[in-house]
């Protein structure tokens, strides 16, 4: 499948399973996002935690109780087909990745959508920067690190974060770039030693692929919207749905709209 899809034939792709690997690189122009959806009475806490942790969790948009669409963000977007594959998390614990959510749906459901790194990596190539993982045709390499989110309620833990890799020069322009897009993480968290942010090994992500780091390349990285899987993870609600990393929601929203000027 082309890359210059619009984002409505991607989701047809994704929902009819000619599309199922992740979306990074495709639709460019549009805002692509993370996805949580979590039992209604779990829906306020985390609604302040992204309030609270807008770097890795910059909210987009939230659905009503029981309503499997965003109409804001989407036009004939159903979240129960339209992501290439979801993780299920029973009590704080991945237990499988799907294709479909539609048997796993409750009328007590609500959905998030957070604002996704693939959005201001369009910038960078507009730029003339390399975006490594695109031109290595993998997912972004995501780690776990010891950088604490700000609690809300049962929700707490570390931020993840993704990397991609730049010359200094270049991690200075991407890092003034990225800062326009606040929606969609903003500016990195990070440049440099990984060690100093808990991240013991560069070559072996958490989530995602190992990309190529060149000589006299710096590793940047910046918060990640799976920064609530690693917090599911501790919460324990009895049952939550995440996108799996590198497949997104890919929205309606031209990417030009949360641009800072």
């Amino acid at each position: 499948m082309s890359f210059g899809v619009s984002p409505g034939e991607l989701r047809e792709a994704i929902r009819s399973g000619k599309h199922a690997g992740n979306t990074s690189g495709y639709c460019p122009g549009y805002v692509q996002g993370n996805v949580v959806i979590l039992p209604s009475d779990w829906a306020t806490e985390f609604l302040q935690f992204c309030q609270f942790n807008p770097k890795p969790c910059p909210l987009l948009g939230m659905s009503e109780k029981g309503d499997p669409t965003l109409p804001l963000l989407c036009e004939g977007m159903d979240i129960r087909t339209d992501l290439p594959h979801y993780r299920i998390f029973k009590d704080g614990k991945m237990t499988e990745e799907v294709a479909d959510i539609s048997d796993l749906w409750s009328d007590d459901f609500v959905t998030f959508v957070l604002g996704c790194s693939f959005s201001f990596e369009e910038a960078l190539i507009a730029d003339g920067l390399e975006v490594r993982n695109i031109i290595e045709g993998v997912n972004v390499p995501m780690y776990r690190t010891n950088i604490p989110c700000r609690s809300a309620g049962r929700f707490s833990g570390n931020m993840v974060v993704s990397m991609r890799p730049f010359l200094a020069a270049d991690a200075i322009r991407a890092t003034q770039i990225s800062t326009r897009f606040p929606s969609v993480h903003g500016a990195p968290v990070h440049l440099g030693d990984p060690s100093l942010i808990g991240v013991k090994d560069i070559n072996n992500p958490d989530f995602g692929d190992v990309v190529t780091i060149e000589p006299g390349e710096i590793p940047v990285f910046w918060a990640c919207g799976v920064t609530p899987q690693v917090v599911l993870e501790q919460a324990k609600p009895p049952l939550c749905i995440t996108h799996s990393p590198g497949c997104m929601l890919v929205t309606d929203l031209p990417n030009s709209q949360l641009a800072v000027l």
